[in-house]
């Protein structure tokens, strides 16, 4: 089957996606704070040619003939990103679409990314919706390369810079075809691209005593005496290299005492020992041991222990769990240029002070992972009860609300994430379980689709590994349904018929029941309605047989309506839609209850009992509100509009499908919110 790609006014329509046409509207622009892009230092020094042969190639106006794409190479530690970094600040007035930035950490084993997850993190970023980003990463190239195409088409200048590069392989699936498309990458290798050649030195001495003294300034004042004290062979022992002089000036800024002479003497007598490595590396080794040697014991083994974090940051709270210490010692790191600060209360390595630390040993490591791995389990094991279960929720300490729990589940993501794809390799295969059973609300919720799929493929590795019939159930029944969630419903229905093939022949007739339900859902999202009936009246007879008559199985009724309504048995369709919400309701599920008011809202407009439909929808909206929903409360708001409409009250309908369009674009859902803002165009043209 052939390929193409067509762009029109910014709108996508692909073949490569499922085989289908797809619709996706780009963002006017992509905001730096929405791709990460760290800020520049405030202390930048001798890099004045560097930062303009570079901003040359990025001007408005030289992209006829012009090599677009500017790697920059330097040995770790050298500068290249503080360099790019600069460079795009003062470029960005030029870029009207805005910047994407990736951190390929190509040099961290733990933290590599390849070119398909920063693929798939750019397409997020402008908004492809994560049911249309392919699995493949040749797919994912073919989708962003189309997606540059339609930036250039609609004269809307993007920036890329992609970080830390270990090879070509890494980096050529994400550049552009397009020469308009600039391009800005760093590795510390000479990579084979065909682009235009940086290589960056280590500074010179004037340039590196300038940042020293820059830096004491700044943390000491002006009146600092050493400020007019010769720093020349400091600079010199640093070998010039800017990561080392941050350090080192850091070292002097902490102590008021000490001289650069002296220092620097202290850096000649490490380097002796350490003349197995080049000069330039002695140089980082010796001031990391250096740094390292003027720690404090309790200091000392948090630094050791830090980089068992397999996340890109660590919070205050993690940190303690995991050393026993708290934001005090975090501080004094972060005062040694040992640990940034990126967000307050998160921490965050350099990848070579983080390399370095991760050579040093530390007995109690794995004692102190275990710890801080199950630490991770027990809060999001908390924040998910806390968060969806109302009539259930604890009272704790952690979490004194809802939205603190929330808050806790964001800002973790990415570690809980991480923790739950590496504990198995480091013999915690029962974290690795937990964190994908406890994640896979939240991810639905956050519509985070690509993790909600890596957690629950770990779950199905594990419980096949182990041969357990049960888990694999449980694990075949999550995997299912996060592949429905992005419309991969044929493997959808194989993960949930085998799971409930699997609790059947283990006699668990609640989780059959309710991998029956979850079937129902897929088979009705296929087209296969009478099926998705049968399944899911099975479904609800055994929830009510197995419970003797208990609240249970509102998913499967409101399943069932939903079904019903399909095939216009209407009344049929209330009835089970009624019952879904009474059980979530005797359970105290409020948020299952605003589903089943929702999904009773759009039977009741099928009715014609349009003010029933209106309620219905209000109160689902009140309640995904409360619950920080957004993607539930956006098609709630969509679904009041449409009330409206049928009302004969179309002029009222217009702020809820903008608040609709909106709360879609929060989510990253911007073919959604296209759709949306497309009925208050029509809606506007006939009135």
């Amino acid at each position: 089957m052939t390929t193409s790609n067509q762009i029109t006014d910014g709108v996508f329509f692909s073949s490569v996606v499922m085989g289908r046409d797809v619709r996706v509207v780009l963002p006017a622009e992509v905001r730096p704070a929405l791709t990460g892009l760290p800020p520049p230092t405030t202390v930048f020094t001798g890099r004045d040619e560097q930062v303009e042969l570079l901003l040359s190639a990025l001007r408005p106006g030289r992209e006829a003939g012009a090599l677009l794409v500017s790697a920059v190479a330097g040995m770790g530690g050298v500068g290249k990103t503080e360099l790019v970094l600069h460079v795009a600040d003062r470029a960005l007035r030029w870029f009207s679409g805005g910047v994407l930035f990736v951190d390929m950490f190509g040099y961290d084993p733990e933290r590599r990314l390849s070119a398909g997850d920063a693929l798939l993190g750019w397409l997020q970023a402008v908004g492809v919706p994560g049911e249309h980003i392919p699995a493949s990463e040749q797919d994912r190239s073919r989708l962003w390369r189309s997606v540059l195409d339609a930036y250039v088409r609609d004269d809307r200048r993007l920036l890329l810079i992609i970080d830390n590069v270990a090879d070509e392989g890494q980096v050529r699936p994400l550049l552009p075809t397009d020469a308009r498309v600039p391009v800005l990458i760093t590795s510390r290798h000479t990579l084979d691209l065909d682009a235009r050649l940086h290589d960056l030195d280590t500074l010179d001495v004037a340039a590196a005593v300038a940042l020293i003294r820059e830096v004491i300034a700044g943390r000491r004042g002006p009146a600092d005496p050493r400020l007019s004290e010769p720093a020349d062979s400091l600079a010199e022992v640093c070998a010039g290299l800017p990561l080392a002089l941050r350090i080192v000036a850091a070292l002097l800024a902490d102590r008021p005492r000490l001289t650069p002479d002296e220092l620097a003497g202290q850096l000649r007598a490490d380097d002796v020992r350490l003349d197995a490595l080049a000069r330039q590396q002695s140089a980082v080794r010796a001031t990391f041991d250096l740094s390292y040697r003027q720690l404090a014991e309790d200091q000392a083994r948090l630094f050791r222990l830090l980089p068992l974090n397999p996340g890109p940051d660590i919070a205050t709270a993690a940190a303690s769990v995991l050393a026993g210490v708290g934001e005090d010692v975090l501080a004094d790191l972060h005062r040694a240029h040992l640990i940034e600060e990126p967000v307050a209360g998160r921490w965050r390595m350099h990848d070579l002070v983080r390399l370095y630390a991760a050579t040093l040993p530390s007995p109690d490591g794995p004692e102190a992972r275990e710890r801080l791995y199950r630490f991770y389990v027990s809060r999001t094991q908390a924040a998910t009860r806390y968060l969806w279960r109302e009539g259930e929720s604890p009272e704790t300490e952690e979490f004194p609300e809802r939205d603190a729990a929330l808050a806790w589940l964001d800002a973790e993501h990415r570690n809980l994430v991480s923790v739950c794809v590496t504990a198995h390799h480091q013999r915690l295969p029962e974290i690795s379980w937990e964190l994908a059973l406890a994640l896979g609300r939240f991810l639905d919720v956050r519509r985070h689709n690509a993790d909600a799929i890596a957690t629950a493929m770990i779950a199905r590795d594990l419980g096949e590994r182990r041969d357990d019939l049960h888990e694999k159930g449980v694990a075949w029944n999550l995997l299912g349904l996060a592949l429905m969630r992005v419309r991969r419903l044929d493997e959808s229905i194989a993960m949930l018929s085998r799971a409930r093939a699997a609790f059947r022949e283990t006699g668990d007739v609640i989780r059959e029941a309710n991998s029956l339900s979850n079937l129902g859902g897929g088979l009705r999202a296929v087209g296969r309605t009478e099926e998705a009936v049968v399944a899911l009246t099975e479904a609800d007879e055994k929830f009510r047989s197995a419970t003797g008559g208990h609240p249970t199985g509102g998913h499967a009724s409101n399943n069932l309506g939903g079904a019903l309504r399909e095939l216009g048995r209407i009344d049929e369709s209330i009835t089970a839609h009624e019952r879904a919400r009474d059980v979530f309701r005797q359970l105290g599920d409020e948020h299952g209850e605003a589903q089943a008011w929702n999904a009773l809202g759009i039977t009741f407009r099928e009715a014609g009992r349009v003010d029933e439909a209106l309620a219905a929808h209000l109160r689902a909206r009140d309640v995904f509100r409360a619950f920080a929903d957004r993607h539930r409360e956006a098609v709630a708001l969509c679904d009041v509009g449409t009330a409206l409409v049928r009302a004969g009250r179309a002029g009222e309908a217009h702020d809820y499908w903008a608040a609709a369009a909106e709360a879609f674009a929060e989510t990253g859902e911007q073919d959604l919110a296209e759709v949306t803002r497309g009925w208050i165009d029509e809606l506007r043209q006939g009135q």
